[in-house]
């Protein structure tokens, strides 16, 4: 038996300290829970309770120490990169009843490793560790200036790089150095990552904002390491509105059906070395429960932190405290759990904006009572800014530009009689946020809120994407005892977006949770739809249901087909053939049958009345055709933009079930 196939790791049950001793003086890392702990003792080198930080600062020619027992000095200590062909060794030089104290090599590099201990012809798996090389900071002060600090990355400074504290906005010198005069009135100091770099996680959550004070005499340094990595080529993963409550047996529906989709898709992409990033895009939890279910923000983290990639968080209307009749102070613990409510970042050479579009009002909402949680869809002030002085900072406007919001720049659009899609905005002040988009040349804004999927490209160089929900119809149709899938209220099935990016090309398509990457349109034969109790709702009346049921409440034989295409923009094509003959398509205003009884009517069948907010959308991406025959095969073939196929023999008749596909 080998050294390795004796170990045997356990997780830490608190906080542990270690402490590192470095070129710069000591620091303490507190490692957090999930850290791996060597407790076998029974190893050729009687080396045990050896604890590994998840990340550790270290400086070229220091020395480290960590906790462990059993080492000797003249022990070596290799660091194998576990992304690139790197190897380093450092030497054992101090040891304690409880520590190791090490050299770090003069030419060490940042990065992820796997950390052994050699003696002899004997070694031993330590763990895993994120070394960061740390810069010189002995940075001066500057008259006026209260906030200071170093952006690095293997040691070095690195020019260029945006900082604000939320009001101002600067970036760093030569030197990788910034200073900023701040009323310090969000509570951060944070950096706009540049592309081909990362910051560490705490969890999912990327760091790259630093907690400050409030007190403005008080001048304060705030530094950030980063890793550099490749990702010019990378997925983004649009996450939108998962509102989980602990109800609707939600958490379990997540664990078991949203998250393995989630994270089988960032397996398949990073496969092949893509940098794969998850970007929130609102209504993590549901403010209405905070309290109620003793289920908050708090509660949610955890449920990101299974996310297998970095996830890039943004507030919604239900992430804001009840108890507060105040945008601001209603805001307060997603700022002390999750951090900033607006910043921007960059991956590759696309930069990203994540901004705050609602406004809570929550009239009567005071300590102990919970409001009545409504809002206004607006960015504030402020926020726009910032967002000005941000931009301000690329000098390229050919640089790609993606915004995400929570609620949507433009409400879900209609068609008119001849299928041509008509837009309104939804932002109260959205006219604002064009005109300061608008020397961009590509500009994608992201959104959610409204559990549908739908597109908008009013402008010339806007695009927007409102993506469906991550809890569908609010874990709704997929709760145990109900329709057992997982529908949004546009037919959309549940699901995310995902985005790829190589350079400054951009494609995207959207997801079904539960699906492949290929369905993309669910086909109806009207024929076969009649929606009465007695055939989806037995506990229910046809009276009761036929206000929901919509058209689809009296039988149908014209022949009629229906192509929901949740997708569906302005460049796809849909064709349909039946026996070599083309039939004419017609975009309508039209509800999903299948949301209609998998949500609506058992809601009924349960004897509750459904909630008006749930209730079956009208939708714009619905396509008809009609038929010659009742019983023909028909071929439909869809094609998005960026020229992939999607098809189906859609054999007729053709039942409405609650796990048609």
């Amino acid at each position: 038996m080998n050294n390795q196939s004796r170990r045997k790791f356990i997780k830490l049950s608190g906080l542990t300290t270690i402490a590192s001793v470095s070129g710069l003086g000591f620091t303490l890392f507190n490692c957090a829970s999930d850290d791996e702990v060597l407790i076998d003792e029974n190893n050729d080198l009687n080396i045990s309770g050896v604890s590994i930080p998840s990340s550790l600062n270290v400086s070229r020619e220091g020395e480290t120490t960590l906790t462990g027992k059993g080492f000797k000095v003249g022990d070596t200590i290799e660091f194998v990169s576990s992304t690139a062909s790197l190897t380093f060794l450092g030497t054992v030089v101090e040891i304690t009843e409880n520590t190791f104290t090490f050299t770090i090599p003069a030419n060490f590099e940042s990065g992820n490793y796997t950390l052994s201990v050699l003696r002899n012809t004997n070694s031993l798996l330590l763990g895993n560790i994120l070394c960061n090389v740390i810069a010189n900071t002995n940075i001066p002060d500057v008259a006026g200036k209260n906030i200071k600090g170093v952006v690095y990355s293997n040691g070095e400074g690195i020019a260029n790089v945006t900082v604000s504290d939320g009001y101002e906005v600067t970036v760093t010198d030569a030197q990788g150095r910034y200073y900023l005069e701040s009323q310090k009135q969000t509570g951060f100091v944070f950096i706009s990552v540049p592309g081909n770099y990362e910051v560490t996680n705490v969890g999912s959550a990327p760091q790259f904002f630093k907690r400050i004070s409030n007190s403005v005499e008080t001048i304060e340094q705030k530094d950030f390491s980063l890793i550099q990595v490749d990702n010019n080529n990378h997925v983004v993963l649009p996450l939108a509105d998962w509102h989980l409550a602990n109800r609707n047996n939600d958490l379990e529906q997540f664990n078991t059906k949203v998250l393995p989709d989630i994270n089988s898709t960032i397996e398949k992409y990073t496969a092949n070395g893509t940098k794969v990033y998850a970007l929130t895009l609102g209504d993590l939890t549901w403010d209405a429960y905070w309290y109620d279910n003793n289920f908050g923000l708090n509660e949610y983290v955890p449920y990101m932190n299974k996310v297998n990639a970095p996830v890039f968080n943004l507030i919604g209307n239900h992430d804001n405290d009840p108890y507060y009749a105040n945008d601001w102070e209603a805001e307060n613990k997603y700022r002390d759990i999750i951090g900033p409510t607006y910043y921007s970042f960059n991956l590759g050479k696309v930069h990203y904006v994540v901004l705050d579009s609602v406004e809570y009002v929550n009239s009567g909402g005071s300590q102990g009572t919970i409001g009545s949680r409504n809002y206004n869809e607006k960015l504030t002030n402020d926020q726009i800014e910032w967002l000005k002085k941000d931009l301000a900072t690329i000098t390229d406007k050919s640089t790609p530009i993606v915004l995400a919001m929570h609620t949507p720049l433009y409400k879900n659009p209609t068609v008119d009689a001849g299928g041509n899609q008509i837009n309104s905005t939804d932002l109260s002040n959205a006219n604002i946020l064009v005109n300061v988009l608008a020397d961009f040349s590509t500009v994608h804004v992201l959104s959610g809120h409204a559990h549908v999927n739908y597109s908008v490209e009013e402008e010339q160089n806007i695009m927007e994407h409102n993506t469906a929900a991550l809890c569908a119809t609010w874990w709704w149709t997929g709760k145990s005892g109900y329709a057992n899938n997982h529908i949004c209220k546009d037919g959309s099935p549940g699901g995310y977006g995902i985005w790829q990016i190589n350079n400054t090309d951009i494609q995207w398509r959207f997801k079904g949770i539960g699906y492949n990457e290929d369905y993309q349109f669910r086909t109806y034969d009207v024929n076969s739809i009649h929606i009465t109790a007695a055939n989806y709702a037995p506990n229910a009346s046809d009276a009761d249901i036929e206000s929901y049921a919509d058209a689809y409440a009296s039988p149908s034989a014209n022949n009629e087909v229906l192509i929901n295409v949740w997708g569906y923009d302005s460049q796809w094509k849909i064709e349909v053939s039946e026996n070599n003959q083309s039939l004419p398509v017609t975009r309508v205003n039209a509800k999903d049958p299948l949301h209609i009884i998998s949500y609506e009517v058992l809601r009924l069948n349960a004897g509750a009345t459904p909630t008006s907010a749930f209730v079956t959308n009208t939708t714009a991406h619905i396509f008809k055709v009609t038929a010659a025959a009742a019983n023909s095969t028909l071929i439909i073939k869809v094609t998005d933009r960026f020229g992939n196929v999607y098809t189906e023999n859609m054999v007729r008749p053709k039942a409405l079930t609650l796990n048609m596909v």
